[in-house]
């Protein structure tokens, strides 16, 4: 993959978004040192999206991307003040993007892993 610029796209439809953190849930790989995730690397655009929502928080949920990479799932968050939690406030689908259509919910990644990158 090539460092200099993050693969796309930035919006992920919901459902698959779904897919990737039940991935990470299921995962039983013991990672060695020298492969074990120490950060990520965050694309501007994934965040300045997800702040866009103009909500009270964000979620940052764990995932394995199809890539098989451990990425980051980005999800505003509103409190409820009468469930008496943290719930989700997903985005809409902006632009052309051939894995999102019209008004779908989308989360917001493109977070790489380091290591690699």
């Amino acid at each position: 993959m090539n460092e200099e610029k993050f693969p796309g796209p930035i919006q992920i439809p919901l459902a698959t978004a779904n897919e990737w953190e039940q991935r990470y849930q299921d995962d039983t790989t013991v990672e060695d040192l020298k492969n074990n995730v120490k950060a990520f690397l965050i694309p501007r655009e994934s965040l300045e999206k997800v702040l866009k929502l103009e909500t009270e928080a964000v979620w940052a949920y764990l995932g394995i991307n199809d890539q098989k990479e451990k990425t980051l799932l980005f999800v505003g968050a509103e409190y409820d003040k009468e469930k008496d939690k943290w719930v989700n406030v997903y985005g809409k689908a902006e632009g052309e993007n051939e894995k999102v259509e019209g008004n779908t919910d989308v989360v917001y990644d493109g977070a790489r892993p380091s290591p690699p990158f």
